[in-house]
């Protein structure tokens, strides 16, 4: 019993607390789910307690390659479910960002593995009993130094984009081959080399052996740094393919946007024509006008008090455009806007924003057959601290939902849906909440700012 907690504080915590100190650097831009605090607590001491029943495990098969391997797969596993536990996150995310955490820890323990024989271990002949207290002090004292340099030279390029992550399948690859290399580069030294140690492992007799096991060290750092610049260029790479693809959907946006202003250019035109022909017909009768002509007039220039008021100069527009082309299809459109609690926006993010949520809005109502069911509505309040966005409109058909957001409907998969993660984007480049339902019918999408974050 005595040798299972030996292993249980030396070999299952030490990697345990190491693990979740790069788990820290790596997953603290993801968003908590709720009852963050009962799970984090909750899921720690299960950890803790299947750590004690590997440490078991450890004193049976520790001392095989596969035998350790496993053991930490095991770890890994559970605790990248308790990770999966405490954030609102896809399981994706979740396994990629605890790949890479699990790199720079074993990329540090080696580091620290080469220092330590090469020349920090002899310091221990004079530690005597005090020899594991000196140790740790020492080991841990490195290891939040060298998190510090790996979080800013590997980590932080990756997950600083962490929000807008659409992970693929090059992605999901990449995380799985380094949890291969990093499991069984470790667990396969370690073991080996621990056979031909001398008392202690890394401690050797021969000098031969101390130089092998130096150059196994140096390989797991070279695969550990290889694996981490993989994984950092392949993000990357998809950050500038997200770059382009948005410059794209800003193209077509921009192309909608002409296209709902010629429209509505056309539309006034029309009804000012009408006006014209109106006001002659109305001279060439003279005396009493009719009371239907009147009110046809005033229908054609009803047009006019279209004029949306938000607060928002910016809102004001597009609202007014957007309920210009409405009356052009046959659509209602019902807003009521405080634009004034949206002035920490930059007025880009604004734009893209709610040009997006009425442009879904629109292609899903113009394809409703009955009239009346033609209807989007959009509120946008303050509560307190809170800014509240809500928008809803009638649908026909069927939506599929992955990760929180409707799937596009259209069949070119790469050239249509961008519009909702572009809304993602912006919700959460501004710290808010972004949730999408389908409800009788009825598509309902809410945003959640709060004004103290920003």
């Amino acid at each position: 019993m005595e040798q299972v907690l030996f292993t249980y504080e030396k070999a299952m915590l030490g990697f345990l607390i190491t693990l979740y100190i790069f788990y820290a650097l790596t997953i603290w831009r993801m968003r908590r789910s709720s009852a963050f605090l009962p799970k984090l607590l909750g899921g720690g001491a299960a950890v803790l307690a299947i750590a004690l029943a590997m440490a078991v495990a450890y004193q049976v098969w520790g001392q095989t390659a596969v035998g350790r391997s496993v053991i930490y797969l095991v770890l890994f596993g559970v605790s990248m479910a308790h990770v999966q536990l405490c954030f609102a996150e896809g399981f994706p995310a979740i396994l990629f960002c605890c790949s890479v955490a699990y790199a720079a820890q074993n990329l540090c323990y080696k580091i620290h593995l080469m220092v330590w024989c090469g020349w920090t271990m002899h310091l221990s002949a004079s530690w005597g009993m005090q020899f594991y207290r000196y140790y740790d002090l020492l080991y841990y004292a490195y290891f939040l130094v060298a998190a510090v340099v790996v979080y800013g030279v590997f980590i932080y390029p990756m997950v600083r984009g962490m929000s807008s992550w659409q992970l693929d399948r090059r992605l999901m690859a990449i995380a799985l081959m380094i949890l291969a290399v990093t499991v069984i580069l470790c667990s396969v030294e370690d073991v080996y080399f621990g056979k031909l140690s001398l008392g202690m492992e890394n401690h050797f007799q021969r000098p031969e052996l101390l130089v092998l096991r130096q150059t196994g060290n140096l390989f797991s750092v070279m695969c550990c740094v290889s694996v981490l610049l993989l994984a950092s260029r392949t993000v990357e790479h998809r950050e500038l393919e997200q770059e382009v693809e948005y410059l794209h959907h800003a193209i077509r946006q921009s192309e909608r946007q002409y296209e709902i202003s010629r429209d509505t250019i056309e539309l006034i035109n029309i009804k000012c024509h009408d006006i014209r022909y109106k006001l002659q017909a109305l001279a060439a009768q003279g005396g009493a006008v009719p009371r239907q002509a009147v009110e046809d007039l005033q229908k054609s220039i009803s047009i006019y008090d279209a004029k949306i008021a938000t607060g928002n100069q910016l809102l004001d527009v597009l609202l007014t455009e957007k309920s210009l082309y409405c009356e052009q299809n046959g659509i209602e459109l019902s807003c009521m806007v405080d634009g004034a609690g949206l002035a920490f926006m930059e007025g880009s993010d604004l734009y893209c924003l709610f040009g997006n949520v009425l442009d879904n809005a629109l292609e899903a109502v113009k394809a409703i057959a009955d009239r009346e069911r033609r209807v989007i509505n959009l509120v946008v309040k303050v509560r307190g601290n809170m800014v509240v966005i809500q928008q809803d409109n009638y649908f026909d058909g069927r939506l599929t939902f992955r990760e929180g957001l409707p799937m596009t409907t259209k069949q070119d998969k790469g050239y249509h849906g961008f519009g909702m993660r572009s809304i993602r984007m912006i919700v959460h480049k501004y710290d808010g909440e972004l949730t999408a339902c389908i409800k009788d019918d009825i598509f309902h999408l809410n945003i959640l700012f709060s004004l103290n974050n920003q």
